[in-house]
Protein backbone atom coordinates (compact mmCIF):
# COMPACT_ATOMS: atom_id res chain seq x y z
CA UNK A 1 0.00 0.00 0.00
CA UNK A 2 1.39 3.43 -0.96
CA UNK A 3 1.87 6.11 1.67
CA UNK A 4 -0.79 8.78 1.91
CA UNK A 5 -0.10 12.48 1.93
CA UNK A 6 -0.76 14.02 5.38
CA UNK A 7 -3.13 16.54 3.80
CA UNK A 8 -5.28 16.36 0.70
CA UNK A 9 -3.68 17.76 -2.46
CA UNK A 10 -6.72 19.86 -3.29
CA UNK A 11 -6.66 21.47 0.16
CA UNK A 12 -3.20 23.01 -0.29
CA UNK A 13 -4.71 25.89 -2.28
CA UNK A 14 -6.82 26.70 0.78
CA UNK A 15 -3.59 27.27 2.72
CA UNK A 16 -2.37 30.11 0.49
CA UNK A 17 -1.79 33.21 2.61
CA UNK A 18 -0.50 35.49 -0.15
CA UNK A 19 -0.52 35.28 -3.93
CA UNK A 20 0.73 37.59 -6.64
CA UNK A 21 2.40 37.20 -10.03
CA UNK A 22 5.82 36.52 -8.50
CA UNK A 23 5.30 34.46 -5.38
CA UNK A 24 3.06 32.52 -3.06
CA UNK A 25 3.24 32.29 0.71
CA UNK A 26 1.52 29.20 2.05
CA UNK A 27 0.73 28.00 5.55
CA UNK A 28 2.85 24.85 5.74
CA UNK A 29 1.29 22.15 7.92
CA UNK A 30 3.42 20.56 10.63
CA UNK A 31 4.58 17.00 10.01
CA UNK A 32 5.08 17.32 6.24
CA UNK A 33 8.59 17.55 4.71
CA UNK A 34 8.89 20.27 2.09
CA UNK A 35 10.82 18.01 -0.31
CA UNK A 36 11.86 14.39 -0.66
CA UNK A 37 14.83 13.28 1.41
CA UNK A 38 17.65 11.00 0.21
CA UNK A 39 15.35 8.02 0.58
CA UNK A 40 12.41 9.70 -1.12
CA UNK A 41 9.00 9.69 0.51
CA UNK A 42 5.92 11.87 0.50
CA UNK A 43 6.51 15.61 0.60
CA UNK A 44 4.91 18.99 -0.01
CA UNK A 45 6.53 19.53 -3.42
CA UNK A 46 4.43 16.65 -4.75
CA UNK A 47 1.37 18.84 -4.23
CA UNK A 48 2.60 22.02 -5.93
CA UNK A 49 0.70 21.20 -9.12
CA UNK A 50 -2.42 22.47 -7.37
CA UNK A 51 -0.73 25.87 -6.88
CA UNK A 52 -0.16 26.88 -10.51
CA UNK A 53 -3.16 29.24 -10.62
CA UNK A 54 -3.00 29.51 -14.40
CA UNK A 55 0.78 29.44 -14.89
CA UNK A 56 2.36 26.67 -16.99
CA UNK A 57 4.74 25.39 -14.30
CA UNK A 58 4.55 24.48 -10.64
CA UNK A 59 5.89 27.02 -8.12
CA UNK A 60 9.15 26.12 -6.38
CA UNK A 61 10.61 26.47 -2.90
CA UNK A 62 12.39 29.76 -2.21
CA UNK A 63 13.59 28.47 1.18
CA UNK A 64 13.02 25.54 3.55
CA UNK A 65 11.21 24.76 6.77
CA UNK A 66 11.80 21.64 8.89
CA UNK A 67 9.32 18.79 8.56
CA UNK A 68 7.74 19.47 11.94
CA UNK A 69 7.79 23.27 11.69
CA UNK A 70 4.56 24.95 10.55
CA UNK A 71 3.80 28.34 9.09
CA UNK A 72 4.92 30.77 6.39
CA UNK A 73 6.62 29.05 3.47
CA UNK A 74 7.63 31.18 0.48
CA UNK A 75 7.40 29.85 -3.09
CA UNK A 76 8.56 31.48 -6.31
CA UNK A 77 6.20 31.18 -9.27
CA UNK A 78 8.86 31.27 -12.00
CA UNK A 79 12.64 31.51 -12.50
CA UNK A 80 12.89 35.30 -12.31
CA UNK A 81 10.97 35.37 -9.05
CA UNK A 82 13.02 32.52 -7.58
CA UNK A 83 16.26 34.31 -8.44
CA UNK A 84 15.04 37.49 -6.74
CA UNK A 85 13.78 35.66 -3.67
CA UNK A 86 16.98 33.62 -3.44
CA UNK A 87 19.02 36.82 -3.40
CA UNK A 88 16.83 38.35 -0.71
CA UNK A 89 17.10 35.27 1.50
CA UNK A 90 20.87 34.89 1.01
CA UNK A 91 21.42 38.60 1.79
CA UNK A 92 19.34 38.33 4.96
CA UNK A 93 16.80 40.91 3.82
CA UNK A 94 13.68 38.86 4.47
CA UNK A 95 12.35 39.39 7.98
CA UNK A 96 11.29 36.20 9.75
CA UNK A 97 9.41 35.81 13.01
CA UNK A 98 8.92 32.45 14.73
CA UNK A 99 6.70 31.55 17.66
CA UNK A 100 7.69 28.71 19.96
CA UNK A 101 6.80 27.12 23.27
CA UNK A 102 9.81 26.28 25.44
CA UNK A 103 10.27 24.35 28.65
CA UNK A 104 11.35 26.42 31.61
CA UNK A 105 11.04 30.14 32.27
CA UNK A 106 13.92 32.35 31.10
CA UNK A 107 15.15 34.79 33.74
CA UNK A 108 15.35 37.67 31.27
CA UNK A 109 12.52 39.03 29.18
CA UNK A 110 14.54 39.19 25.98
CA UNK A 111 18.00 38.66 24.62
CA UNK A 112 20.37 37.91 21.77
CA UNK A 113 21.91 34.48 21.27
CA UNK A 114 25.20 34.57 19.36
CA UNK A 115 26.62 31.06 19.01
CA UNK A 116 28.31 29.67 15.87
CA UNK A 117 26.81 26.50 14.43
CA UNK A 118 28.35 23.58 12.56
CA UNK A 119 27.36 20.10 11.45
CA UNK A 120 27.54 17.75 14.39
CA UNK A 121 27.97 14.65 12.26
CA UNK A 122 29.30 14.40 8.66
CA UNK A 123 26.84 11.56 8.07
CA UNK A 124 23.86 13.64 9.27
CA UNK A 125 24.29 17.05 7.69
CA UNK A 126 21.05 18.40 9.18
CA UNK A 127 22.17 17.63 12.77
CA UNK A 128 23.75 20.83 14.11
CA UNK A 129 25.67 21.86 17.22
CA UNK A 130 27.22 24.96 18.75
CA UNK A 131 30.86 24.95 17.62
CA UNK A 132 33.44 27.78 17.94
CA UNK A 133 34.66 26.84 14.46
CA UNK A 134 31.16 26.96 12.97
CA UNK A 135 29.32 29.62 10.99
CA UNK A 136 28.38 32.83 12.84
CA UNK A 137 24.75 32.59 13.95
CA UNK A 138 22.53 35.04 15.82
CA UNK A 139 18.96 34.88 17.11
CA UNK A 140 16.94 37.53 18.95
CA UNK A 141 14.25 36.38 21.38
CA UNK A 142 11.65 37.79 23.72
CA UNK A 143 9.22 36.21 26.15
CA UNK A 144 5.57 36.82 25.29
CA UNK A 145 3.95 34.84 28.15
CA UNK A 146 4.82 32.37 30.92
CA UNK A 147 3.06 29.73 32.98
CA UNK A 148 3.07 26.12 34.16
CA UNK A 149 6.76 25.58 33.55
CA UNK A 150 6.48 26.73 29.94
CA UNK A 151 7.09 29.99 28.11
CA UNK A 152 5.78 31.43 24.85
CA UNK A 153 8.81 32.91 23.11
CA UNK A 154 9.11 34.89 19.89
CA UNK A 155 12.34 34.27 17.98
CA UNK A 156 13.83 36.43 15.23
CA UNK A 157 16.72 34.70 13.45
CA UNK A 158 19.28 37.19 12.13
CA UNK A 159 21.07 34.45 10.20
CA UNK A 160 19.63 31.43 8.42
CA UNK A 161 21.44 28.32 9.63
CA UNK A 162 19.92 24.84 9.67
CA UNK A 163 17.91 24.21 12.87
CA UNK A 164 19.20 27.54 14.20
CA UNK A 165 16.35 28.36 16.57
CA UNK A 166 16.14 24.82 17.92
CA UNK A 167 19.88 24.63 18.67
CA UNK A 168 20.16 28.15 20.05
CA UNK A 169 17.14 27.73 22.32
CA UNK A 170 18.51 24.52 23.79
CA UNK A 171 21.97 26.10 24.12
CA UNK A 172 20.70 28.81 26.47
CA UNK A 173 18.55 26.46 28.55
CA UNK A 174 15.09 26.90 27.03
CA UNK A 175 14.63 23.84 24.79
CA UNK A 176 11.62 23.76 22.51
CA UNK A 177 8.65 21.71 23.63
CA UNK A 178 8.41 18.51 21.58
CA UNK A 179 11.92 18.68 20.09
CA UNK A 180 13.26 15.10 20.17
CA UNK A 181 16.73 16.04 18.88
CA UNK A 182 17.89 19.14 20.70
CA UNK A 183 15.76 19.69 23.71
CA UNK A 184 12.69 18.81 25.65
CA UNK A 185 11.97 15.62 23.73
CA UNK A 186 8.50 14.43 22.93
CA UNK A 187 7.52 13.73 26.53
CA UNK A 188 3.79 13.28 26.79
CA UNK A 189 3.50 12.96 23.04
CA UNK A 190 3.96 16.70 22.39
CA UNK A 191 4.73 17.65 18.79
CA UNK A 192 7.41 20.23 18.03
CA UNK A 193 6.13 23.67 19.06
CA UNK A 194 7.83 25.86 16.44
CA UNK A 195 5.85 28.01 14.03
CA UNK A 196 7.00 30.37 11.27
CA UNK A 197 4.57 33.07 12.33
CA UNK A 198 5.46 35.86 9.90
CA UNK A 199 7.60 36.93 6.96
CA UNK A 200 8.34 40.38 5.56
CA UNK A 201 9.51 40.33 1.94
CA UNK A 202 10.89 43.52 0.32
CA UNK A 203 10.42 42.10 -3.18
CA UNK A 204 10.15 45.48 -4.92
CA UNK A 205 12.38 48.43 -4.11
CA UNK A 206 9.51 50.76 -5.04
CA UNK A 207 6.84 49.23 -2.82
CA UNK A 208 6.46 48.43 0.89
CA UNK A 209 7.50 44.91 1.97
CA UNK A 210 4.93 42.15 1.61
CA UNK A 211 4.03 41.10 5.15
CA UNK A 212 2.28 37.80 5.84
CA UNK A 213 1.24 36.01 9.04
CA UNK A 214 0.23 32.38 9.51
CA UNK A 215 -2.28 31.17 12.14
CA UNK A 216 -1.12 28.77 14.81
CA UNK A 217 -1.28 25.06 13.94
CA UNK A 218 -3.85 23.03 15.92
CA UNK A 219 -1.38 21.46 18.37
CA UNK A 220 0.11 24.84 19.33
CA UNK A 221 -3.30 26.51 19.46
CA UNK A 222 -4.38 23.82 21.93
CA UNK A 223 -1.34 24.53 24.12
CA UNK A 224 -2.03 28.28 24.00
CA UNK A 225 -5.64 27.70 25.01
CA UNK A 226 -4.62 25.39 27.87
CA UNK A 227 -2.14 27.99 29.14
CA UNK A 228 -4.53 30.91 28.69
CA UNK A 229 -2.23 32.67 26.23
CA UNK A 230 -3.46 35.02 23.50
CA UNK A 231 -2.96 33.33 20.13
CA UNK A 232 -3.87 36.58 18.38
CA UNK A 233 -1.16 38.62 20.09
CA UNK A 234 0.57 41.02 17.70
CA UNK A 235 3.96 39.90 16.38
CA UNK A 236 5.73 42.93 14.87
CA UNK A 237 8.81 42.06 12.86
CA UNK A 238 11.60 43.64 14.87
CA UNK A 239 14.41 43.33 12.38
CA UNK A 240 14.85 46.36 10.10
CA UNK A 241 14.99 45.60 6.40
CA UNK A 242 18.23 47.12 5.15
CA UNK A 243 18.67 48.54 1.68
Amino acid sequence: MSARLPIETDSLADRVLHRDGMMLVIDKPAGVPVHAGPKGGINLEQMFGSLRFGLPRDPALAHRLDKDTSGCLVLGRHRKALARLGKLFSNGRIGKTYWAVVRGSPEAESGLIEAPLAKRSPERGWWMAVDPAGQPSATEWRVMARGGGLAFVEFTPLTGRTHQIRVHAAHVGMPLLGDPIYGAGSAGGAALHLHARAVSIPFSEKRPPIEVEAPLPPHMAATFTAMGWDAEAPSPLKRPISA
